[in-house]
């Protein structure tokens, strides 16, 4: 039996369901937790990331650019001729574009251009040599244009503008020996004959090491094995970039000292 009253019943439960309705979404899009009026805080803007080296691209190291190396073999004058090979490691990188394109332990190689002994009345050994090859640790090669500028030997040799490697003199080495002889004969002189004799072994002496120096070559230039060079590049070096996406940056041979020069 229907009551006057059904209508207004109806009316009152759909009422009650949407308020309820709205509730439930209200409550399940508050996030959790206490809230505040502040809004949230804004993320900083990323920082640029520096440019990177693409593999299709080609990267220049420019001329000028010095770097350092460790002879491999030793070279010195009393041997060596034009023509034979001088071979070399790295032991500081290069890098362009915050990456390393030549890493530590590349090999170069080059050769002698000029090797000319020390004379036996005047002139110095000296000799030349120029770096033709780069080879990175991965076995890519390209070619390049380097000659050292200073190089740490232990010794007394220099170098000059043009790379050229010349020893040291031998002129106070050349007095010593007339001094010495000469000192030797005149005691001899004078065991054998006296204060007379003093003057003809002193004499005699002094010929004895004059002859001894004209007979005798001033010191070798000499880079022992070892020694530290630092080249530097006379043109620019071009590198594919494809070529240079090796993982390993290659390893520092450890450094020996090279041997004391020779009195």
């Amino acid at each position: 039996m229907r009551t006057r009253y059904g209508p207004q019943i109806r009316r009152y439960l759909i009422l009650i369901a949407t308020s309820l309705t709205v509730s439930i979404c209200c409550a399940a899009q508050q996030p959790e937790g206490p809230q505040s009026g502040a809004p949230p805080p804004v993320a900083p803007a990323p920082k640029p990331a520096a440019p990177q080296v693409g593999s299709n691209d080609r990267i220049t190291v420019p001329s000028g650019t010095r770097v350092g190396v460790v002879l491999q073999n030793g070279i010195s004058t009393r041997s060596a001729k034009p023509g034979d090979s001088v071979y070399l490691q790295t032991n500081f990188p290069i890098t362009q574009a915050n990456r390393i394109v030549v890493p530590v332990g590349s090999y170069l190689k080059g050769e002698l251009l000029e090797s000319k002994r020390p004379g036996k009345v005047k002139g110095k050994g000296e000799f030349r040599l120029r770096l033709d090859t780069l080879i990175l640790p991965n076995g890519y090669t390209v070619s390049l244009n380097a000659a050292p500028r200073s190089a740490d030997s232990g010794g007394k040799e220099t170098m000059d503008s043009e790379g050229k490697v010349i020893g040291p003199g031998g002129k106070g080495k050349d007095a010593g020996t007339i001094a010495e002889t000469t000192a030797t004969g005149a005691g001899i002189g004078a065991i054998a004959h006296g204060v007379k004799g003093l003057g003809i072994g002193a004499g005699i002496g002094a010929a004895a090491g004059l002859a001894a120096v004209l007979l005798t070559r001033g010191p070798e230039a000499e880079l022992p094995r070892g020694s530290t060079l630092d080249i530097v590049l006379e043109h620019d070096l071009t590198l594919d970039g494809s070529q240079i996406q090796f993982t390993s940056l290659g390893n520092a041979q450890p450094i020996t000292a090279p041997p004391p020069p020779q009195p």
